[in-house]
């Protein structure tokens, strides 16, 4: 049975070079002002769904809300093997939290049309929360598996997960349609297929025609660029507030209820140090002096 799968992703600032200097006066992040990647957990999320397809069949279609740029990581999932991409894209979306990120994700589902799994990271580097994934499971109306690690059956109109948990694993049945964020232990990505980079070499949003043109120039125009991408499902949709018939106060900052007060750059740096000799009364010293000081316990 062919399953149809929706995989939430992110594009995230390198969280390796946040200081406080890149966040803005209203507490929310400057992400032009960091080099953007790849959130690696839905790299997971992506790679389980398309092993999904590849033992059931069906289609795995990509969607992430962010700015133009975010287009990149929708071309990178299909060089990896996605079916289609789906970009939101609005400055009412800017600022959100996650309340406000998984209204307008839930509303994009929906309007993809009927869909059996949805995957995605269990947190994004940027904000730590695994919030999003739980949240747009109940707006909508669907239940959730977290920390899933791997698909152990599907079958008709139940799935079977295996959960990664602190202290072992746990063993999920549950009935579709369903949402699964995934961890990073799920699975090794696959690398972008060099074959599918060169068929979807000019896969584009239409807010990148005119870079599009300036290096194809043979094209002419952006309705016959438009029109060839059309043709051969390169044209990646764009979808703003308005077509998701959004309500604008549950978007953005208005629809952020969390608010960033302050971020503070933290080094830590050795003060001291001490020699712990490699014996085994050495070693328990170690470890009563870290439990007296509840340092462990």
């Amino acid at each position: 049975m062919p399953y149809k799968s929706v995989v939430l992703i992110k594009q995230v600032p390198d969280t390796h070079n946040i200081t406080g200097k890149v966040m803005t006066d209203e507490g929310t992040i400057d992400r032009a002002a960091l080099p953007a990647i790849f959130n690696p957990e839905d790299l997971n999320a992506l790679e389980m769904a398309l092993e999904v397809r590849e033992r059931h069949g069906g289609t795995v279609t990509v969607l992430t809300m962010g700015p133009p740029s975010a287009a990149e990581i929708l071309r990178e999932s299909l060089y990896r093997g996605a079916d289609g991409a789906v970009l939101l894209s609005d400055r009412r979306f800017a600022g959100a939290d996650t309340l406000a990120t998984s209204y307008a994700l839930a509303l994009a589902v929906r309007k993809l049309g009927a869909f059996d799994l949805v995957f995605c990271g269990r947190q994004a580097i940027d904000g730590d929360t695994a919030q999003v994934g739980p949240q747009t499971a109940e707006k909508l109306g669907i239940p959730q598996i977290t920390y899933a690690e791997c698909v152990l059956a599907l079958e008709g109109g139940t799935i079977v997960v295996k959960r990664a948990l602190d202290h072992g694993t746990e063993t999920v049945e549950c009935s579709l349609p369903c949402l699964l964020t995934v961890v990073s232990s799920a699975n090794e990505p696959r690398p972008a297929s060099v074959r599918r980079r060169i068929a979807n070499k000019l896969a584009a949003t239409s807010m990148e025609y005119k870079a599009l043109l300036a290096k194809w120039p043979e094209f002419g125009s952006e309705e016959a660029l438009d029109a060839f991408l059309t043709e051969r499902k390169l044209k990646i949709p764009v979808w703003t507030a308005a077509e998701l018939g959004a309500e604008e106060a549950k978007l953005g900052l208005a629809g952020s209820p969390t608010q960033v007060y302050k971020v503070n750059f933290v080094v830590l740096e050795s003060a001291e140090s001490r020699d712990v000799p490699p014996t085994r009364e050495g070693m328990a010293a170690l470890v009563d002096e870290l439990m007296r000081e509840y340092i462990v316990g």
